[in-house]
């Protein structure tokens, strides 16, 4: 894909600075808002400027699956100057799940197949609704599918969030799992359940010290 040249567009005499300012949004003045609370005059002159204007950097606007979610750093690095938007990864899982494409992947396939013939299927993934990285919808609905095909055993290997959703709220979402867990086991020839946990910032996902003995261990306990 290329984006075409204005045909009255010239290119700049001299040089052009690009200047990223992850974190820095518009948002209104307020103890919380450190932008608006520094002094700022040469970027409050360009905002002020002719040259400036507003870009939607959330939801459906930067390829989320709905305008509920907020854009992060991953979102921006995939939409900064694609002139268009991209699909993010939450919204490709979620509309592989609504057509069944991902259900015939040569993986899933595998999976299904080594299922049906008496093998325990482990997953393994973070459990929250946050939509950057993970929706546990997408989780049901892998849950859903080995019920329908008719396999026995399932282990769930929950990663707890923290920063996509709120702290602290890893219950709501074990609960509903559980519920939901529990839901496919009444009844039926079914074994699912949750086998173990990590999270993001202690256990299996390490985001910023880059400690893979820590990293290690959580894959050890899972």
């Amino acid at each position: 894909m290329h984006l075409k040249k204005l045909p009255n567009y010239k290119d700049p005499a001299g040089p052009v600075l690009l200047v990223v300012m992850d974190g820095v949004g518009i948002a209104p003045p307020g103890p919380g808002n450190a932008v608006a609370l520094a002094h700022t005059p040469t970027l409050d002159a360009l905002c002020n400027s002719e040259f400036s204007t507003k870009l939607y950097a959330h939801g459906t606007h930067v390829g989320l699956p709905s305008d509920n979610e907020m854009g992060n750093s991953e979102v921006g690095h995939n939409t900064l100057g694609g002139g268009r938007i991209f699909d993010q990864g939450a919204k490709l899982v979620k509309n592989a799940i609504a057509d069944n494409s991902i259900f015939t992947t040569d993986t899933w396939r595998e999976v299904e197949t080594r299922g049906q013939n008496g093998a325990c299927i482990h997953l393994l993934g973070l459990l929250s609704d946050g939509n950057v990285h993970s929706d546990i919808a997408h989780l049901f609905a892998l849950l859903n599918r080995c019920d329908e095909v008719g396999i026995e055993k399932v282990r769930v290997h929950t990663l707890l969030d923290g920063r996509d959703v709120a702290p602290r709220s890893a219950l709501q979402y074990l609960d509903q799992l559980e519920n939901y867990l529990a839901k496919i086991n009444r009844g039926q020839t079914r074994d699912y359940c949750i086998a173990s946990g990590g999270g993001r910032m202690t256990i299996t996902m390490d985001r910023y010290q880059a400690d893979w003995n820590m990293v290690e261990k959580g894959f050890a306990a899972h």
